[in-house]
């Protein structure tokens, strides 16, 4: 499957695809603070493509744990001004928008954005899958129960975390063709309304995703089950992540969202060469 995405075309069946964060807010469970304001968030987009990234993502709402929402013009005040400064600069990657508003996805797609990464997979607000096919971005379509402030203390419950989510994907999927949109990427929202024995479902089973037909992305960069299984804070997480993406692209990832591009661009390549061994070209 391939998807031309701004003025790059994702061939899914021949590479896998690394997606820098870059948040730009001050309350983000990892980076939060780091990256808060303009010059420190361009350095860093600046970094995010020179180690090799395929894709930067901007977000300026924190959807950590018990993250406290913004307003959109707080959201708008963060992402807008690294967004023009990136455009003004030819910034080389195709540039995500990670909103769940329909306003903070158009605003940022009128200064470039060629992604959405809607963490509500269209369900705050159904009309954002109108501002992708306006804007002929792809959209990825995340998997979550409640919102990230509740998430996490509803004691999420599944009789069958992968089935349930598959249903989900099939609503979603056919909300969007309905709408006329297919450009679609799936992400099954690793920690978001997930148990750590959820979480590692998922990662076994990303291949029962894929069968719908749609590229697969995700995201577990130093996340709380990798926590829970090392007994360490964010901070010290760094193996454990690599070694979990690398199990995620070799079960059939077709992008990752990482804090750390450098490292992950390598486990990807080896892990995406030793998935496709039989067929790999070196």
């Amino acid at each position: 499957m391939q998807y031309k995405i701004g003025n790059r075309v994702f061939d899914f069946s021949s590479e896998a695809y690394v997606m820098g964060v870059l948040n730009v807010t001050p309350d983000s469970f990892y980076d939060g603070g780091r990256y808060y304001g303009p010059q420190s968030a361009i350095r860093r987009a600046k970094d995010i493509a020179s180690d090799g990234a395929d894709i930067l993502d901007v977000g300026g709402e924190s959807t950590r744990p018990g993250a406290k929402l913004v307003t959109e013009e707080e959201e708008l005040e963060r992402v807008i001004p690294v967004l023009e400064r990136l455009s003004k600069d030819e910034y080389p990657l195709p540039i995500s928008i990670d909103t769940y508003k329909p306003r903070v996805a158009e605003e940022a797609c009128k200064r470039g954005a060629v992604i959405i990464n809607d963490i509500s997979g269209a369900g705050y607000d159904p009309s954002i899958i109108d501002v992708a096919k306006k804007y002929n971005t792809a959209l990825i379509i995340n998997h979550i129960k409640g919102l990230p402030k509740t998430m996490h203390t509803e004691n999420p419950e599944y009789e069958n975390v992968v089935n349930e989510i598959i249903e989900y994907f099939e609503k979603k999927i056919d909300l969007c063709l309905s709408k006329g949109f297919s450009k679609i990427i799936l992400d099954p929202g690793i920690g978001f309304s997930k148990t750590t024995l959820h979480n590692l479902e998922v990662i076994k089973n990303i291949k029962k995703i894929k069968k719908l037909g749609y590229p697969v992305l995700i995201a577990l960069s130093r996340k709380r089950f990798i926590g829970d299984i090392l007994k360490k804070p964010p901070e010290e997480r760094l193996f454990g992540t690599l070694a979990a993406n690398s199990i995620a692209v070799f079960n059939g990832a077709n992008i990752v969202r990482a804090h750390d591009v450098k490292e992950t661009v390598d486990i990807v390549k080896v892990s995406f060469a030793i998935s496709k061994s039989l067929k790999y070209k070196i």
